[in-house]
Formats: structure tokens, sequence, C-alpha cells
């Protein structure tokens, strides 16, 4: 299936941050996805808060978000239009944004962002398998260390024995 899309994957992996241990993005680079001033993105949330719960959009604490600063590389231009905490949507918010912006850019945008969220579920649901038969094959090679050490000690005892001079039977 082909589809069209206005925004490399990339771009929008780049913009998914964990915060609070949940995978959000955060109102300006959604403004920036979406072709909207920040201050537009808010106010239309603001107007219709009923439709964002505490588990679809939420604002960064002073903590998270002098942390988040910190901790993501911005030039000074770009740290001059953070004064103040931004909103962070989950996955859920950023549908329910589409839903109230209402915009055919939005509505496009948000298909390829569900995409990557989705995306990256199943990426972790894949390396959860990997991770439980690493584990299970960690716990069945458990104890064998010394059995190793042993085979180890019998090759270099049989080594030295190859080395030695042996004596010459018959003529």
């Amino acid at each position: 299936m082909e589809t069209n899309q206005i925004i490399p994957e990339q771009r929008i992996l780049s913009k998914i941050y964990m915060i609070r241990g949940q995978k959000v993005m955060v109102d300006r680079d959604l403004a920036e996805l979406f072709r909207v001033e920040t201050r537009v993105l808010k106010q239309t949330v603001r107007r219709n808060l009923s439709r964002f719960p505490e588990d679809f959009m939420f604002q960064m604490s002073k903590e998270e978000f002098e942390n988040w600063r910190s901790q993501n590389v911005m030039s000074k231009e770009d740290k001059k239009g953070l004064r103040h905490s931004p909103f962070c949507f989950t996955e859920q918010g950023v549908t329910m944004l589409s839903c109230i912006l209402n915009s055919d850019v939005a509505i496009q945008v948000n298909i390829q962002i569900i995409r990557v969220f989705t995306k990256m579920r199943e990426m972790i649901l894949t390396h959860k398998d990997i991770l439980l038969k690493v584990e299970q094959m960690e716990s069945t090679l458990a104890g064998q260390d010394e059995k190793i050490a042993a085979i180890f000690e019998y090759l270099k005892q049989f080594i030295r024995q190859q080395e030695e001079p042996r004596p010459r039977i018959g003529y």
C-alpha cells in the first residue's frame, strides 16, 4: 500500500521523547509538523481541554523541562522559543490533536505519526521475544562455566602431552 509521506519517518522519530515513562511528542514539534504556530496549537488545546485527559497530554514540570532542555541539543535560537514548559502528547493525544485541528495536513501528518508509533510498538515486541530467548539460553548455560573450564584444562594437558618427546617403540 503506497502512502503519500509528507514528512520523512526519521524526522518524526527524532521528535519522540521518553518523559514520565511514556513516549511523547512536544507541542512545538507537533506544531511544526502540522504547519501551525505553537501558540495556535496550545490555544486550541486549551479550548478543548476536556478532550485531553492526563494519559493523552500533560505539561512538563519545571524540573522535567530543564532536564529535557539540557539533554537535547538545541541552538540558541531554539532555546529562545522555549520560555514555557511544553505540552507533551501521547499517541492518543496526537490523534486527538488531528481531530481538533481538522486540516488536511494535520490528518496526513497524524496518520504518519501513528504509523511510526505502531512500528515502534512492533519493534519493542519483537525485541522482547528476542530478549526472552537470550535469557532462556543464559539460564540453560548457567553453571556450565566450570564444565567449560575443565574441558579447556583437559585440552591443555593433551597439548602438553603431545609436545613431550615419546619413547620410540619398536625398531
